[in-house]
């Protein structure tokens, strides 16, 4: 069973603005990309793209730096403000993945590019020639919850 974890820094970079509008469809700033079990992601001192290792191997469908987040939607109903997107996919590729991590590629270098989450698969899984595919929860990829 797959895991969602929010890197620890990414609520201070959204405060901060140094997180690109993740309501905006006309950009292709938000990005999924793909890591082998020999990753290691570490959800309080990962903060930028520079400190993610071990990415997938381009080749065989896959494309360094990921895939673009498509169809971005920012909401707030009721005390909930919900992220959701597309769901992405890399048709008729060979790949195994452990991991996924989600960030913004809108800055001009990796040192600067913020990271969002990261999804543990639990184990590794594979495409070969078909779709690999990270499918979101029907409840978004993640929401905020302010108390009443």
């Amino acid at each position: 069973m797959a895991t969602t974890k929010m890197f620890s820094a990414f609520p201070l970079n959204a405060l901060k603005k140094l997180i690109y509008d993740l309501s905006d469809n006309t950009n292709t700033h938000i990005k999924l990309m793909l890591l082998t079990n020999v990753a290691s992601p570490n959800q309080e001192t990962w903060t930028s793209k520079a400190e993610v290792t071990n990415e997938v191997a381009p080749g065989g469908g896959y494309t360094a730096g990921g895939a673009e987040l498509a169809t971005k939607a920012l909401t707030e109903a009721t005390r909930v403000t919900k992220f959701d997107g597309d769901d992405v996919s890399w048709a008729n590729s060979t790949i195994t993945a452990r991991y996924a991590v989600l960030y913004d590629n809108s800055a001009g270098s990796d040192a600067l590019r913020k990271l969002i989450l990261w999804i543990d698969f639990g184990t590794d899984q594979s495409s070969n020639n078909t779709e690999f595919k990270i499918t979101w929860d029907n409840a978004g990829i993640f929401t905020f919850t302010v108390p009443a």
